[in-house]
């Protein structure tokens, strides 16, 4: 799975416990009719991809969705889910209907010689 988006924030790497769990937080604001805030966190060694992004850049990140089940001390049984990054990478900018893109006027040069008496737009 994929999410895409600008950067809102990046956070900083935690270090939690005693064996050093690390994780570090990203959230992307989707661009659709209804924005989302989507947090997702990279783990471990993960955790070094988010070193070269900033905020209000364009990304897509890949994703795995994570559940869990947890019981209280009460005996309640509790479920979480989190959204885990393992790849993120600049979004490219989609250019519309699928068109190559377009070069820019000044990669083509004016026709010098050409005269209207010259130039004929019919077929045959």
């Amino acid at each position: 799975m994929e999410v895409q988006g600008k950067i809102k924030m990046v956070g900083e790497t935690q270090t939690f416990g005693n064996n050093g769990f690390r994780k570090r937080e990203v959230v992307v604001t989707t661009e659709e009719q209804y924005p989302q805030h989507i947090m997702v966190e990279f783990v471990q060694d993960k955790t070094d991809l988010l070193n070269n992004f900033q905020v209000g850049q364009a990304v897509k990140i890949s994703i795995n969705l994570r559940g869990r089940e947890w019981v209280n001390p009460q005996g309640e049984t509790k479920y979480f889910n989190s959204i885990q990054g393992w790849r993120i990478e600049a979004a490219q900018q989609e250019n519309a209907a699928g068109m190559p893109p377009v070069p820019p006027a000044d990669a083509f040069e004016p026709a010098s010689d050409f005269k209207e008496e010259d130039h004929d737009d019919l077929p045959f």
